[in-house]
């Protein structure tokens, strides 16, 4: 895929980068390791104060990054614009924890005095995705670096300038040169890139395949690494919740990031007693969504990223409705430029279909009438995936039923899943393994160090 910025709404490409050469890449690993000797002996004060002026620049421009991601990947300039604002926040929770989360641990032991140590590793190469092209980095970046190690970002193909203007914001809030630098390669570079000493670990957020690729080919280089990729992540919806709360936090869930977020809710499994009356004022909802121009305030979903992605999703919806699943809204392509698709609900997707266990990356929706919990639990785990879930119910009993029951990374109550700096962020099965934010990702990429003084 060539390295361009392409206009999802228009299909316009408006600017476009070469991939850096061979001596180009070589300069930039050579000024990582150089930067990883400076940055690893400065203060964790020194590194908070960079983290909160980053923090004050994302605010101060929240408006033009937002424009830059709306441009290059096509979600609602209003979500853009908090996107950036809650980059934000991450940088100021690692700017005020991070060093308590990697000070050194005492533990009582026979000796006079053993302790654990947490020390940087070096230069971590992050391969991330286009879907949150500020969040997705800076959740990675502002606890690598607070820890001190240095990163070097292989950023999706399709938001060059997203990826740029991360680099930009991080040197201009005053770490040293180097320390984070955008590296603008292709994807068939990534495999021998893991194969250099420089790069000491791996993170990646994004498709099975690539996570399948990244592991092996780290693994044969005994490189850490830590993988967020796919979901399908269910919704459940029981009797003694509130309906009307349930189906808006419902559409919002499966829509959000214009449908294309691993995190959103994409298997709506609800009890027999209340199906019907979701199942009518959920498809309701869908139908009624705003599609269109993504910088207009009043647009609810804006278009794919690419049209590859629109084309892929329209051959699932079809590969669904062949194997036997109701077509209850949508499903067709929005003619006219730009990648846009119809919100869609799909019913009684067989389980003998494909397409029951696949990821559907954009507005469509899959809806499941369980008999009751302890079916919709079976439903809800019958998937290759186990990023997320939200569970919709105000029984004690059920709410302890499926923390305790659903195979996932992350529970959700009568919310939808979302990601939070002060939480572990991460799934299990072929979602991925490790974890991102709070003290388990500053602590993802540390060497942790046994001190032991007789």
């Amino acid at each position: 895929m060539p390295i361009a910025s392409v206009n999802p709404a228009t299909g316009e490409t408006f600017a476009s980068f070469p991939p850096l050469s061979a001596r180009e890449l070589e300069e930039k690993l050579h000024f990582a390791e150089d930067a990883f000797r400076v940055h690893r002996k400065t203060s964790f004060a020194r590194r908070a104060e960079c983290l909160n002026r980053a923090a004050q620049i994302l605010e101060a421009e929240s408006d033009r990054f937002g424009a830059i991601m709306t441009a290059e990947m096509g979600k609602t300039f209003v979500s853009a614009v908090a996107e950036a604002k809650k980059c934000a926040t991450g940088c100021r929770y690692y700017a005020e924890h991070g060093a308590s989360q990697l000070a050194d641990e005492v533990i009582a032991t026979n000796a006079a005095r053993s302790f654990i140590r947490y020390q940087p590793l070096g230069a971590i190469l992050a391969i991330m995705p286009w879907n949150f092209p500020f969040w997705q980095v800076f959740r990675f970046a502002a606890p690598a670096l607070m820890a001190g190690n240095v990163a070097l970002l292989k950023h999706a193909s399709n938001v060059p300038q997203c990826a740029l203007a991360i680099e930009d914001i991080l040197t201009r809030a005053g770490f040293h040169s180097g320390v984070f630098q955008t590296l603008l390669i292709e994807s068939g570079a990534v495999g021998e890139l893991l194969g250099d000493r420089r790069i000491a670990a791996a993170t990646l957020t994004g498709s099975e395949s690539a996570g399948q690729a990244v592991a092996s080919r780290a693994g044969h280089h005994i490189k850490k690494t830590v993988l967020e990729l796919g979901g399908s992540d269910p919704f459940i919806v029981l009797p003694s919740t509130n309906l009307k709360a349930a189906v808006l936090a419902a559409v919002n869930a499966r829509t959000i990031n214009n449908g294309q977020s691993c995190i959103a809710a994409k298997r709506f499994i609800v009890a027999h007693s209340v199906y019907d009356e979701f199942e009518m004022e959920f498809v309701q909802a869908m139908a009624a969504l705003v599609v269109g121009d993504p910088m207009r305030p009043d647009t609810q979903v804006g278009p794919l990223a690419t049209a590859r992605i629109r084309s892929e999703l329209d051959d699932q919806v079809s590969r669904a409705r062949k194997d036997g699943a109701k077509l209850r809204t949508g499903g067709t392509c929005i003619p006219g430029p730009g990648n846009y698709y119809r919100p869609t609900v799909l019913a009684d997707v067989p389980r003998s279909s494909p397409i029951f266990y696949e990821e559907f990356f954009g507005p469509v929706a899959m809806l499941f009438r369980a008999r009751d919990a302890a079916e919709a639990l079976e439903v809800a785990n019958d998937s290759p995936f186990g990023l997320g879930a939200s569970v919709w119910t105000n029984d004690p009993g059920e709410i302890a039923f499926f923390v305790d029951g659903i195979e996932a990374g992350q529970v959700f109550i009568n919310c939808p899943v979302a990601s939070d700096p002060r939480l572990p962020f991460g799934g299990i099965k072929r979602s991925g393994y490790g974890r991102e934010l709070s003290a388990a990702g500053i602590r993802e990429f540390v060497n942790m160090k046994t001190v032991w003084c007789q």
